[in-house]
């Protein structure tokens, strides 16, 4: 069976408000450009044999491209995200009818937590990693936890351009990822180091590409473009480097990751045995 990938074209895509460092209303996105961007990173997706599926863009919700955050996918239930900026929460509701209409079963977290999704949740093999402090909230990564069955180990991002855990941690299979390590605390750079055996580090100026905040379908990996080192890094592992330009996005704080949500899983994650 062909992976799956939900995906929002940036129809609507904008700077509209400021929730992370990254973004700046009067850095305004180039529509024209961010759609050839987004297409190029589509075409590179299905170059791969990947079944991209499409959400219809709503006007008013120019953050609905980032379908990373919709949600947390773990077999065939969607843990739909509470997110902790109102202007994104407006998102959720059409996010929780796209997945109830296409057969998934949605969840939803206890009022009172926050928790962004795959945003802030990557499987690496028997763990589920677990970013928390500027989006979501240790306690959602608990009963996540609970609900789910499975290993979280809760990383603490510590440097604001790095809000989500996507944009810094990047699983390839298990015991073998990306990351930058300059992102997390002493204790969070410990917990990834005791159980992800084998850490590519990306160089800040490379991180800050978000090199990281990469989409990866078997030994490909597809990231932004403009990190040289990291596509030598992954071509000398074995891993195919694909670069996309993903500019447009970079302003409001996303790249190739965070524009794509992998439906039957990330697996590259390896968790479906379980």
């Amino acid at each position: 069976m062909s992976p799956r990938i939900l995906m929002c074209p940036p129809d609507h895509y904008g700077i509209e408000y400021e929730i992370n460092p990254w973004m700046n209303r009067s850095m305004s996105s180039v529509r024209d450009l961010a759609f050839k961007q987004w297409r190029a990173l589509r075409d590179a997706i299905v170059s791969l044999g990947v079944r991209v599926e499409e959400m219809v863009p709503v006007a008013g919700l120019p953050d609905l491209v980032f379908t990373a955050n919709a949600g947390l996918m773990f077999h065939n239930k969607f843990f739909s995200s509470q997110f902790k900026h109102d202007v994104r929460a407006k998102e959720s509701p059409h996010f929780d009818a796209w997945f109830a209409k296409n057969g998934f079963e949605v969840h939803h977290w206890p009022s009172g937590m926050y928790h962004e999704g795959a945003g802030d949740a990557l499987f690496c093999g028997n763990a589920l990693f677990a970013g928390y402090r500027t989006r979501s909230d240790v306690h959602a990564h608990q009963w996540l936890a609970e609900q789910i069955g499975m290993q979280v180990l809760p990383v603490e991002l510590v440097n604001t351009r790095f809000y989500h855990l996507d944009t810094c941690f990047c699983p390839l299979a298990p015991g073998l990822a990306l990351y930058h390590p300059e992102a997390f605390d002493d204790y969070g750079q410990k917990v990834i180091r005791s159980n992800v055996n084998t850490l590519i580090s990306v160089c800040e100026p490379e991180a800050w590409r978000f090199g990281c905040n990469a989409v990866v379908v078997g030994k490909s990996v597809i990231h932004n473009a403009g990190c040289p080192q990291l596509a030598r890094d992954l071509t000398k592992i074995g891993y195919q480097s694909i670069e996309v330009e993903l500019d447009e996005f970079l302003k409001a704080g996303g790249s190739a990751k965070c524009l794509t949500l992998r439906l039957d899983g990330e697996e590259a994650a390896g968790w479906k045995c379980s």
